[in-house]
């Protein structure tokens, strides 16, 4: 039987599966404009040329207790559901901790906004005898009044300092007395959020290369 297309019922059928079709060209379209915007992501070589290096296997280590710049405590749990970049630092270092946490302030500027809302810095002081809480709460803020500083007893920090892979030595102490300074690794440690060892930024060290190889990673977790 002919069925005429001024039919109120036929009308009303072809004009839903036209809907239903524009629907669905237009959310294509959204997701490709959206993927094609999107910043793409570096390959593990292509992070490690600009500076990241990324392992293969990220690296689970034991728990820990430090105390932050507020007096809070900071253990290991205080590193997951969230990226962590943890540099290795004192407040009496005259020249690359200032530098580098200045860095690390200007990268956190120019991050986007989610991969920096997923994103916590961290010294950790490789200093623990004259960086307390309350002077780690007069260097820290300077560069961000969201960065974290933590500090812990000398067993500790070298517990921890252990694991990171982080080399830290007093120079000359017999002689130096209380004006002492310390040589220390200079990587910047990522921990991703479950926890984990993940990687590590090689100096020298650039605002617009860490955002660039950090968003790759946060990207591909």
């Amino acid at each position: 039987m002919f069925i005429s297309a001024t039919d109120p019922h036929t009308r009303k059928r072809i004009l839903l599966t036209a809907g239903v079709v524009l629907l669905l060209i237009a959310t294509f379209l959204s997701a490709f404009f959206w993927r094609i915007t999107q910043p793409r992501a570096l390959t593990s070589a292509e992070m490690q040329v600009n500076g990241l290096v990324m392992f293969e296997q990220p690296r689970a280590f034991e728990n820990f207790e430090f105390t932050d710049h507020r007096g809070n405590s900071f253990d290991a749990s205080d590193l997951e559901g969230k990226w962590t970049m943890l540099f290795p630092g004192f407040t009496f270092c005259p020249d690359i901790c200032p530098i580098t946490m200045a860095m690390l302030a200007e990268t956190w500027e120019v991050l986007d906004e989610r991969p920096r809302e997923n994103l916590q810095v961290v010294m950790m002081s490789v200093d623990p005898n004259r960086d307390t809480p309350e002077r780690l709460s007069q260097y820290v803020p300077y560069f961000n009044e969201n960065f974290i500083g933590i500090t812990a007893d000398i067993s500790s920090t070298l517990y921890v300092a252990q694991q990171l892979n982080i080399a830290m030595s007093v120079v000359n102490p017999e002689t130096a007395g209380d004006y002492y300074t310390i040589d220390h690794s200079g990587n910047i440690v990522l921990i991703n959020p479950r926890g984990h060892y993940a990687g590590y930024f090689k100096p020298p060290f650039d605002s617009a290369r860490i955002k660039l190889t950090y968003q790759s990673a946060w990207i591909q977790f």
